[in-house]
């Protein structure tokens, strides 16, 4: 579990991070947009207070609490699963990964009352709408991570005498 621990802690320090120095250092949540690269990398800063793609987000501000406990609950879940049973190596890092960065949004939720999304991307002449974060891609690497690497097969063990 201490490989769990130290990925969910870089993953969540990493989201923390990025989302103090966009927001607050660069000034984001006043300027609103930063082309870095564009089309391709921009920031634009868009407070989420529902789930992926602003679902839930007209709710009143109970949802935010019903979102925070179910964001709890999830990483109570894959916690109790990884100890349970244990995936190999990159299972164990696709856990800390999800846990990293549901709790990176859950901070977000208790600090501002919604989520702070600032990463915008466009290609190919497609203009996406959405914005998202570190921890949004964390929790979907992590999932996929976790379909990819289940838990490894116990060997069977060998009847006596044969």
């Amino acid at each position: 579990m201490r490989i769990v621990a130290a990925t969910a802690l870089g993953v969540f320090l990493a989201d923390q991070l990025s989302k103090w120095l966009v927001v607050h250092v660069m000034g984001l949540a006043q300027k609103q947009a930063i082309d870095v690269l564009p089309p391709f990398l921009n920031f634009r800063m868009a407070w989420n207070y529902g789930i992926n793609f602003g679902l839930f987000s007209g709710g009143p501000d109970a949802t935010r609490w019903i979102l925070i406990a179910l964001a709890l609950a999830i990483v109570g879940f894959v916690t109790l699963w990884l100890r349970r049973d244990p995936p190999g190596r990159w299972g164990l890092i696709s856990g800390g990964v999800l846990i990293g960065g549901a709790l990176g949004n859950v901070v977000d939720r208790l600090l501002y009352g919604a989520v702070a999304d600032f990463l915008n991307m466009s290609c190919c002449g497609i203009s996406n709408p959405f914005a998202f974060n570190i921890a949004d891609i964390a929790i979907f690497a992590g999932a996929l991570g976790l379909v990819l690497f289940p838990a490894e097969a116990m060997p069977k063990s060998r009847k006596k005498g044969s």
